[in-house]
């Protein structure tokens, strides 16, 4: 592992300033992705801006009846959340399917979204990777691809996302909040992740040294009706083979509405 410098951010403005001064910089918030990723190489921050003392912890309603989930928010203190339960149950299962009850304790919400493909050429620094180094090659196209995209994918990477709970957020018309350098922005969730196109190192829709600060959920007659299953190659603590999010509105026995969000394919 590289040697790195420590800073907390005491508020968002500067977090957002030390990012800005320092290209090598990272976030760190529960590190479950990022510290992995330093150990093996293939992240090598400079610097280290702890964000987990942010006021970004809540979950708070919104005046339209949706949530407001900061971005520090832990995936298991989520997953057991009453509102997140009752009326956005597909979250609540994604949330669990997720890691180990150890690890959903440190993942936060903004760490879960940016987190890093699992795809073993990626984490091989043996091995040429378009993410890892761009312009290198995809030996994954030809090579082992077990766990790898069939649809979205391009000649340049076959990779897929991990996350269980970008899924669930996907059906549920989720929108991830951030602040940068030229002040705040938001996106929706299904224009959060890019194409993978030419261009696989650019992964999300977030500016340069962005800081993802809340995701709000709508108020939306197919959250409470929700759903979110996962196909993987063990009962517990694995990635998804194929994961699904649905979300329906039911009125007299009919389907007014249907949402479906794919994972992992």
């Amino acid at each position: 592992m590289r040697e790195f410098g420590y800073q907390r951010a005491h508020d968002v403005t500067g977090a957002i300033s030390l990012l800005a001064a320092d290209p090598d910089a990272r976030y760190l918030g529960g590190g479950t992705n990022l510290v992995d990723l330093m150990k093996t190489g293939v992240e090598r921050p400079a610097l280290l801006v702890d964000v987990r003392e942010l006021p970004l912890d809540r979950v708070e309603p919104t005046a339209d009846g949706g949530l407001r989930i900061g971005a520090t928010v832990t995936n298991s203190d989520l997953a057991v959340h009453p509102e997140v339960r009752r009326n956005y149950p597909a979250l609540t299962q994604a949330l669990l399917a997720g890691a180990s009850g150890q690890l959903r304790n440190m993942a936060t919400v903004g760490g879960n979204l940016l987190q890093r493909t699992r795809c073993g050429y990626f984490t091989d620094l043996s091995q040429p990777c378009n993410k890892r180094s761009p312009g290198s090659g995809c030996p994954a196209v030809a090579g082992e691809h077990h766990n790898h995209a069939v649809l979205g994918a391009s000649d340049h990477c076959v990779a897929v996302h991990p996350s269980d709970m970008g899924v669930a957020l996907t059906a549920l018309d989720a929108v991830v909040s951030y602040e940068s350098a030229d002040g705040p922005g938001e996106v929706p969730i299904t224009d959060f992740y890019l194409p993978v196109g030419d261009t696989p190192h650019r992964e999300t829709a977030l500016p340069p040294g962005a800081l993802i600060t809340h995701v709000t959920l709508p108020a939306a007659p197919v959250a409470a009706r929700s759903r979110y299953r996962k196909v993987r190659e063990r009962a517990s603590y694995a990635f998804a083979i194929g994961s699904v999010a649905a979300a329906l509105a039911v009125e007299d026995g009919r389907v007014r509405e249907a949402r479906l969000a794919l994972g992992a394919v």
